[in-house]
Order: C-alpha cells, then structure tokens, then sequence
C-alpha cells in the first residue's frame, strides 16, 4: 500500500446534495404515485397492501426495512474497531433476527389472518384489557419513530461531512421527500419504491468495495497491511467483541425484528404460502451488503487512521471519512450518498407506515369505531406527518444515537418475551403480560444506570421472563386461540 495515502477531505457541493437527495425523491414519488393510481384504493390497502404482496415485493421490502443507515455505517465501524470478529457479530445475528420472525408470524397469521398491528393481537388476546395494549402501542410506536429519527440524523452525518450541509437542512429536506410519496399509498409505496432501494443498497456497496480496493493497491495489499498490526484482527472469536457488543447486540435485533410493527405489517400483508421463503431470503441477503461494507473497515486499519484525530472518537464516522479523504472518483462517492439514502428513505418509510397501521387500527377505530372511511384515511395520513415533524424536532435538538438505540432497546427488549409467551403459550394472562413487561422495563432501566449496558439487558430478559411464567403458571384458565379469527377487516 506504499504511495497510498490519505488527502484533503473532498467536500463537494451543498447544490450536489440537496439535488442528489431530490433526484431520489422524485424516483421515490413516481413509484408511490403508481402505487397509488393503481393499487390503493381503500385504507385496507394503505395500511396492509390488501394482504397481497408476493415474493418479490416481501423480499425486497424486507431488506429495504431491515438495512438501516446503522446497517450501512456499522459493519465498517465494527470492522474498523475489533477486525473481522467485529464484522462477524455484527453481520450474522441481523440474518438471524429476521428468519427468527418466521415460526411466530406463521402462527399467528393462520389464528389472526384478518389482523393488522401486534397490539390489535394484544387486545384481542387479553379481552380488551387497555393497560396490555397501552403498553404494546407506546413501544411499537416509540420503535417506529425513533427508526425515523436514527435513520435522518445517519443520513445528516453522512451527507453533512461529504457536501457540507448543515444537518437540520438535511433532516427537513429528506422528511419531506419521504412524506411526500408515503402518504400518497402507503405501505404499498414502501413496498414499491423497496425494489429500487434494494438495487442500490445491494449492487453498489460491491461496486465501492472493489473500486477501493482496487484504488488503495489491491486486496492483498490491504490483507498483509492488516496482518502486520496483530491484535487478531482476523480472528472471529475475540472475546472483546463479544463483550463489548456482540451478546446485547444480537438481543437487541431480535427484539427489533419480533416486536417491530414493521415485520408484522408484511407478515400479515404476505401471501400465507409465501411468507417463510420471504423472510429467510429477506434476512440472508443482507449478508452480501454487510460484507462488502466491512471491507472499508479493513482498508481504515491498514491505512493507519486514527479514532481520536481522524474520527472525532467515533467509529461510525469512518464510512463517510474513508470516502471523502482517500482520493477516489466522484461517482464512487455519489454512490455511497445514495447507499445512505436508500436506507434512511426505505427505513423511514416502512417506520411511518407501521404508524399509520397503528393509528388506524389501535388509536382511531379502537376508539371511534363507527368513522367514516374518509376520516379514518385522513388521521393515517396526519400520523405520519405528526411522526415525521417530531423525528425531525429530535434531530435538530441534537440528542444522540447511543441515547436514541439503548432508549428503544430497552422498550422493546421488555416487551419481547411476553410477546412471544402471549403468541405460543395459553396460560399467559394481560396480568402476566403487563407487569411481566412493566417490571422488566424499570429492573433493566436501573440496572443500565448503574451496571452497564449487558447487565441490564439480561436483566429484562430474565425478568420479563421469570414474571409472566410465575404468574401463568399460577392461572387456572387457559385461551381459546380461536378467539383470534374473529378480527375482521377494517
């Protein structure tokens, strides 16, 4: 790698980005307006594509949902940090998360077919009880929200650092690109204008990774450079990794996938035969793109740059520094901008329509059951729009990611193994979901105040565990899971 070396950070035009951002909203707007004109036509379809999506459109749509900004910055932040054990606990649990949904959203489509959100099952599964379904609206909604704020303040960053925009501009422009086309169909527009963004978050990650590779001298060139600084790099089973990341790391996707609307609206919007090959494809292809992306982690290593002077103390700032200090061809660098806009436009998208789900489903008709079909497609709308202004309230107040992901953690770490209990189990009762999900959600925020991140996470897990198995196994009376087939269409 000798003759290699970093430059001045390119910083290309503010008007490059801002057209850059635009150019893939009006792409985005021309598929939502098809969607649109030809498949929505009620606020059964807005909500759940009329329960028809296939193959093609649930395998794409879930890739698009799953690869966030995140997903695009961290298996080179990880890589960068811990070498390929860094890249391997990062890369095989977000594959895993997403196959982990398949025994579940299969049995609860076969009882539940007609239903639409996991807390319209909360209700229908615990009678009505409000303090239960509470409980699962507030963390599926705060999920859903903090996916849209993650995912414009990782686009800001990135874009900030290579146009030299001002972040809030950024985040503004990018939430109103968004609305712009997912309030026209819905999660039919989400599913759309997925095929499109997982071409780019698919095929362009390879294309960066080689160009730089070839660019920097070539992989064994990089593969001696890495070699040489020791610390393991190349080994998959550092036990820093693991500690520091890997074990709360893999929990947390998990929770993200089993008590995120988002999988559930495609789940119950697939076609019945064809959800368990969607989802396995859907988790695996993230695979390709996690690799590719860890490939500039290990061309950081070897190119010597430094956490505290060169990153600001950050790892996730590595991506975006790479790209705009090694020299390389412009449209290497307008590829990557759109790689980061995929995932931040597609994420947020499939967020702000698992809002509209609950909104319509669990908020306006649980409430008021006899709207107007005119009303009810009004206030799905709005809720998006409310979701988005506070997204970007958020990104401009200057609240960081740590804060926003262990938040969300936390939440829907309470939630999962009751969730799932109330999905397998008949003995689970709403006494045993609630303080199963309440006491585990203040155990885990204390222990986390005082113990660190692990401890706390095992601390929910285990208490959301040990409540809810007592006080079933304390309840005499069992669910009838026939129950669920009564939900019908809205």
């Amino acid at each position: 790698m000798k003759g290699i070396e970093l430059t001045t950070g390119t910083h290309l035009s503010p008007i490059a980005g801002i057209v850059t951002m635009i150019g893939l909203g009006l792409a985005m707007l021309t598929l939502g307006y098809y969607a649109k004109t030809k498949l929505v036509k009620t606020t059964h379809d807005f909500i759940i594509a009329g329960r028809k999506l296939g193959f093609g459109f649930g395998v794409s749509g879930l890739l698009s949902t799953w690869t966030w900004v995140v997903g695009i910055l961290m298996p080179i932040a990880v890589t960068y940090s811990y070498g390929l054990s860094g890249l391997w606990w990062f890369t095989v649990p977000n594959g895993v998360a997403v196959v982990a949904v398949i025994p579940f959203a299969r049995k609860l489509k076969s009882l539940m077919p007609h239903g639409y959100t996991i807390s319209e099952f909360t209700s229908v599964r615990y009678g009505g009880a409000k303090l239960a379904r509470s409980v699962v609206v507030a963390a599926i909604l705060f999920g859903a929200v903090q996916a849209v704020i993650v995912n414009l303040k990782g686009a800001s960053l990135v874009l900030s650092t290579i146009f030299g925009i001002n972040q809030g501009t950024v985040s503004i422009i990018a939430g109103i690109i968004i609305l712009s086309y997912i309030t026209l169909s819905g999660l039919w527009a989400s599913m759309s204008t997925s095929v499109l963004m997982s071409l780019l978050i698919t095929v362009f990650p390879a294309i960066i990774a080689l160009t730089t590779l070839g660019h920097v001298g070539g992989a064994t060139a990089v593969w001696q450079e890495v070699a040489s600084k020791g610390h393991d790099l190349f080994s998959v089973t550092r036990e820093d990794a693991f500690a520091n990341f890997g074990i709360t790391f893999a929990l947390a996707l998990i929770t993200s996938t089993i008590a995120g609307q988002e999988f559930w609206s495609v789940a119950w919007a697939m076609r019945e035969n064809e959800l368990g090959s969607t989802f396995f494809w859907g988790g695996g292809l993230y695979y390709p793109i996690a690799l590719c992306l860890g490939v500039l982690g290990l061309i950081g290593i070897a190119m010597n740059v430094d956490l505290v002077r060169d990153l600001g103390n950050d790892p996730a700032a590595l991506g975006p520094f790479l790209i705009s200090h090694l020299g390389l061809p412009t449209w290497v660098i307008f590829m990557f901008v759109l790689v980061v806009l995929s995932a931040c436009y597609s994420v947020s998208d499939s967020g702000l329509a698992a809002i509209s789900s609950i909104c319509a489903v669990d908020i306006i008709k649980a409430n008021f059951p006899h709207v107007s079909e005119r009303t009810l497609f009004t206030w799905t709308r709005l809720s998006m729009v409310f979701a988005v202004v506070i997204a970007v309230a958020v990104v401009l107040s200057g609240v960081d990611f740590v804060t926003l992901l262990l938040a969300t953690s936390a939440i829907r770490g309470s939630v999962l193994v009751p969730l799932i209990l109330s999905i397998v189990w008949d003995k689970m009762n709403a006494r045993a979901f609630t303080w199963g999900t309440i006491s585990a959600l203040i155990v885990g925020i204390a222990c986390r105040m005082f113990y660190g991140e692990l401890i706390s996470t095992s601390a929910i897990v285990l208490v959301s565990t040990f409540v809810p198995l007592v006080i079933g196994f304390l309840n005499s009376e069992r669910f009838d899971y026939a129950v669920l087939s009564r939900a019908e269409d809205i």
